[in-house]
């Protein structure tokens, strides 16, 4: 069996290719940050809240809808999540390392509405973590409209994504 390449941009390293999807690996059920997750999560923060950063401006530039729900926060106040805004978690292991996708809540942002980041990280082996990516989420509707978001709620799922 042949499996799809996914390309992992993580920022500030090489490019990698890794053959995980999730129709590859077994992603674990939504629980709460135990201490390797949050160990991964600290490893990482200062590139998470970099690229969020990053994402935000770039997205401006063509849709800013993504950020809608953040527009009104500056850069210090949308990143200034820590440990204890790391929520929930879910992970998958494959034959390169573990897979991490978490849910950050943006503390600037009332918790009822849209409030959360979902990242997802790789440990590769003995390897330092590395960011993979933050979701941004665009939707095609049946009258041909789309919507995009980076910012979810607290009910929306924390699912497998590459982008």
């Amino acid at each position: 069996m042949v499996l799809p390449f996914i390309f992992l941009r993580m920022p500030n390293m090489q490019s990698t290719y890794c053959h995980a999807t999730a129709e590859t690996v077994d992603l674990g059920a939504v629980h709460a940050p135990k201490q390797e997750s949050i160990k991964v999560f600290q490893e990482i923060a200062h590139d998470l809240k970099k690229e969020l950063l990053h994402i935000r401006r770039e997205h401006q530039k063509h849709e800013p809808e993504y950020f809608q729900a953040v527009q009104h926060l500056d850069d210090h106040q949308l990143a200034a999540f820590g440990p204890d805004n790391f929520v929930a978690v879910r992970v998958a292991s494959s034959a390169y390392g573990i897979h991490l996708f978490g849910k950050v809540r943006i503390p600037a942002l009332p918790e009822s509405g849209p409030a959360y980041i979902h990242f997802r990280a790789f440990v590769p082996g003995a390897e330092p973590p590395k960011l993979h990516s933050i979701h941004t989420e665009e939707t095609e509707h049946s009258d041909g409209d789309k919507t995009y978001r980076a910012i979810f709620t607290k009910d929306d799922d924390l699912e497998w994504f590459d982008t």
